[in-house]
Parts: C-alpha cells; structure tokens; sequence
C-alpha cells in the first residue's frame, strides 16, 4: 500500500486537480475527453465495463499513466497501477481528490 503524502504542496495539489492542456488530456475510447481527475470519476461512474477493459487490462493501465505522466500525480498513478477493477480505482481516485482538496482548503485558511 502506497502512503499518502502528507508534505504535498499547496501548488501541487492545485496542479494535480486542474485541468489538463487540451493536447493531453484523456481520450476516452469512443467517448468523452477528460481533463482532470474530477472528470475522470464522473466518466468511471458511467463507463461501460468494456471501455474501462480497453484502458486498463493485464498490458496497461492507461488511467494510472494519464495521472502519473500528465497530471503528474505519481502517487496516485502508483496507488491505482496494480489495480484492474474500476471500483477500487474510482475509490482510489476518489480518496485522493478529497485528500487534496482539504489540503488546499487548510493551506488557503492560513494564508
């Protein structure tokens, strides 16, 4: 199990949240584009089981390299590279956006 990072910093939570350059963003097969991790479990909710195999199966996991080459979240991108099921990604993906959200709530309180 990968620990979460505690000492991430208020610019990093603020990076990994935000939205993607239009070039690298995710490509969904046959379905939307994503921008950040906020769209990415509103998509995971909804994606049928077939696609979420297409992204991730035994040679891949597009998702984890997305968060971990793009959003630069390796934590997450290394928290979520074992797992093949879309439930316990979403958790994953989900935990951490609430993660980084406090902190970035805590961090702008004493500011």
């Amino acid at each position: 199990m990968v620990k979460i990072n505690k000492k991430i910093s208020l610019d990093d939570a603020d990076r990994i949240l935000a939205d993607a350059k239009p070039e690298q963003c995710f490509w969904v097969n046959n379905g939307p584009i994503i921008r950040n991790l906020n769209e990415m479990v509103n998509e995971l909710v909804y994606m049928k089981e077939e696609t979420f195999e297409h992204h991730v199966n035994e040679e891949k996991n597009d998702i984890a390299n997305w968060i971990g080459d793009i959003l630069k979240d390796e934590e997450l991108a290394n928290d979520i590279k074992k797992f093949k099921s879309k439930e316990k990604i979403l958790e994953k993906i989900q935990n951490r956006i609430k993660f980084l959200e406090k902190k970035i709530e805590k961090e702008r309180i004493l500011i």
